[in-house]
């Protein structure tokens, strides 16, 4: 089969939930990252084959959002398009099959990405036509999670419940999940400080009420966050719990993408690739400790690669909750020196659809920085599931 190489990768600077990037559709988004990979790697849209997308929190407005944004962008008819809902899990799966596509034979260059406007998802009312049901409005962002596992086998667990069951079950105390937030924060404040994100940032266009501006920069850190603060924050999902609003991700919006293409291709057409992807792994868990699914999946894909955690140069585990993290952290035995070195979702944000990639793309351009060799990405999934990804650096 062909190698698989990313020639180019890119996202948006992510915004807070009503933040900035409100106003802009997740089909807008998309096509933004579209178009700068096939930019940046200086390649005409019409050599790309597919498109695929992750993306969850769908409307009616934009059905089938790949398809929508491959032609905002101008890519060619022809080129196919599909959009991918594997929950947190669907930026990185999109790759996956964006690279399973190449190496069947069936495409020689695709775009896969991820895309998500939290601040947009919608309300709806359910039970309107269900005779003797009384009509509810229903906020699919609160909905979205009791929902990613069937309700009546395992009752309405949301995300943070997970999380609290993963912090009694494997020890994590209310502490060191404040510890680990907090450095999650001052970990991208540096990065922001330092430029470090600014060659993998696509710069948005976006008209507010007054002007049309440009939203280059990340607006979800919190770089004044303090551990006294952390700790005057209340439990959200438990009465005495641990998991609070501080040392848990948030709803965000954002987009990012990678443009793909096989080892011969990018020879071809005179392309130097940024990295291979050497392997991917998904696997299943129980859903009431989903937060563990990287545990599983990062097993799988280092025996897929013959590669062992000592080669792993950098490591992007997404920060869904720091009790998750800590624990799977503590479970596969990772170098804390080695995990989230520019902060993680905790402090960055965590655009549901978006994520996926943006782990890739952020982990691909500080590999390039610092001249690694490997580096693995990997995050948990509502409903019980862990996705993982190993690329090697090729620049």
């Amino acid at each position: 089969m062909s190698e698989v190489v990313i020639v180019s990768a890119t996202r948006t600077a992510i915004g807070k939930y009503g933040g900035t990037l409100a106003s802009v559709n997740p089909e807008d988004l998309a096509e933004t990252v579209i178009q700068s990979v096939l930019k940046r790697a200086d390649i005409s849209p019409e050599l790309v084959d597919a498109v695929i997308l992750g993306h969850v929190r769908s409307t009616s407005r934009a059905n089938n959002i790949a398809r929508v944004a491959t032609l905002k962008a101008k890519l060619p008819i022809s080129a196919h398009a599909y959009t991918v809902n594997m929950l947190c899990g669907s930026g990185m799966q999109a790759i996956h099959l964006g690279m399973n596509e190449i190496r069947l034979g069936e495409a020689d260059i695709v775009i896969a990405g991820g895309t998500e406007n939290m601040s947009q998802s919608i309300f709806y009312l359910r039970n309107v036509q269900s005779p003797g049901h009384t009509p509810e409005l229903v906020d699919a962002n609160v909905e979205g999670g009791p929902g990613s596992q069937p309700i009546e086998i395992y009752g309405r667990i949301s995300m943070g419940q997970t999380a609290e069951n993963v912090a009694e079950k494997y020890g994590i105390s209310r502490e060191d999940q404040d510890r680990f937030a907090y450095e999650s924060q001052m970990k991208a404040k540096e990065a922001l400080e330092t430029g470090r994100f600014k060659d993998e940032i696509t710069p948005v266009a976006v008209q507010t009420k007054k002007e049309r501006i440009t939203f280059e920069i990340d607006e979800f850190p919190r770089p004044n966050t303090t551990l006294e603060k952390l700790a005057s924050l209340p439990p959200v999902f438990k009465e005495n719990g641990t998991v609070t609003a501080g040392n848990s991700c948030g709803r965000n919006d954002g987009a990012a993408a990678v443009l793909l293409m096989s080892l011969e291709k990018a020879k071809e057409l005179g392309i130097k690739p940024l990295a291979r992807i050497v392997a991917f792994a998904a696997a299943g868990v129980e859903p009431a400790y989903m937060g563990i699914g990287p545990v599983p999946a990062t097993q799988k894909v280092l025996e897929r690669s013959g590669l062992s955690l000592d080669d792993i140069d950098l490591i992007e585990l997404n920060e869904a909750f720091a009790s998750q993290s800590l624990a799977c952290i503590r479970e596969l035995n990772l170098d804390l020196k080695k995990v989230n070195v520019n902060g993680g979702a905790i402090a960055l944000g965590h655009p549901l659809g978006c994520t996926g990639t943006r782990l890739v793309v952020t982990l691909l351009h500080e590999m390039r920085r610092r001249g690694s060799r490997y580096g693995l990405a990997t995050q948990c999934i509502g409903g019980g599931q862990g996705v993982a990804m190993i690329i090697e650096n090729l620049y």
